[in-house]
This record gives C-alpha cells, sequence and structure tokens, in this order.
C-alpha cells in the first residue's frame, strides 16, 4: 500500500488557494484515472485504487490545514505502512514559484501542516514534494497569502507544476523516491 496525501483545507472558499496545491495535485491525479476523491475515512476524502501494480490510497485531509497530521497518522497507521510508502504533497512559499522539489525526508520548515505531519508520525523520514507558490509580497500577512487564489498569470505555470508533480506521482509509485526525485528535481 502506498499513500499519496495533498495537503489542503476543505470548503469552497480554499479551492483555488494557494494552500490547497496538495489537494489540486491529487485532483488531477484522479482526473488522469477517472475517479472521484470522494469517499470520507481517516478524517479525510480517499479513493483507493490500483495504480501501476501497487495499491494506492489518495487521501485530502478535511481537518483543516494546521492538523493535517492526524488525517495521516490515522491512514498510516490502519495501513500499517512504512514511512517510504507515504508521500506528503504541499505548498512552498520558500522556493521559486512554480517549482517542483522531491525530497526522501526533510524538517517541516515553517509549514504549519507539514509541522502537524511530523508531530503525528513522529518523524521527517518520509518522502515529499514540495510546489513554490510564490513569496509573501512586503506588507501581506502569511495567511492571508497563502489562502489566496492565483492571479490568472500565474495559473497556467501553476498548472504545469501541478501536472510536473502528478507525473513524479506516477514515477514514485512504479519506481519509486529515487527514481522520481532524478528525473523530476532540477
Amino acid at each position: 500500500m502506498i499513500i499519496i496525501a495533498g495537503l489542503g483545507n476543505p470548503g469552497r472558499e480554499y479551492i483555488n488557494t494557494r494552500h490547497n496545491i496538495g489537494y489540486m495535485v491529487i485532483d488531477e491525479l484522479a482526473k488522469r484515472n477517472n475517479i472521484e476523491v470522494d469517499r470520507i475515512k481517516f478524517d479525510s476524502l480517499t479513493r483507493e485504487i490500483n495504480l501501476h501494480g501497487e495499491k494506492v490510497l489518495f487521501l485530502k485531509p478535511i481537518t483543516y490545514m494546521n492538523n493535517s497530521g492526524i488525517a495521516i497518522r490515522k491512514a498510516v497507521s490502519f495501513y500499517k505502512i512504512p514511512l517510504e510508502n507515504l508521500l506528503v504533497i504541499y505548498d512552498d512559499i520558500d522556493i521559486d514559484f512554480g517549482s517542483v522539489r522531491i525530497r526522501k525526508k526533510g524538517s517541516s520548515g515553517t509549514h504549519n501542516g507539514m509541522k502537524s505531519v511530523v508531530k503525528e508520525l513522529n518523524s521527517t523520514d518520509f518522502p515529499r514534494i514540495r510546489i513554490g507558490v510564490g513569496k509573501k509580497p512586503p506588507g501581506w500577512d502569511l495567511a492571508d497569502f497563502v489562502l489566496s487564489d492565483f492571479t490568472k498569470e500565474e495559473k497556467v505555470t501553476i498548472q504545469q507544476a501541478i501536472n510536473l508533480a502528478c507525473d513524479a506521482v506516477e514515477v514514485f509509485i512504479k519506481d519509486g523516491i529515487d527514481k522520481s526525485m532524478n528525473l523530476y528535481n532540477k
């Protein structure tokens, strides 16, 4: 079993916000596989499918961003998977806009959702994909910025990043994190 978790916030008001890039990747993966991620389990919207010969659980925590770890811990514990079979996708303000970075492990940085995941799993040793959503403009509150929508101009670049992240997820499922990192980290 492999768990692909996209971080975000539930609710219509958050659908296209920067903080929901993890949800957007899961939604694109669902679209590619002609499924809906619409079952409620583990305090998340989920869907389990067979993909590239693997059982895969797509997971969108509905605990709100700052408690994402609670939902992810429930799924990891239920399936008793090793943490290397968990891939977490989330927004990052500290990397270039539209860039995709894949890592085997690492700190949570300034991201509150990832702080929750690290706390609940009691580990930083799990793969992750970070997508650059832009730097906070001067004078903006950080929460307001990450909860803002992408501009019309940004949407083209961010869709390319989402597509690239989806490709990286598929390689992760088929061939593992090393191959995904080698192909998609620039």
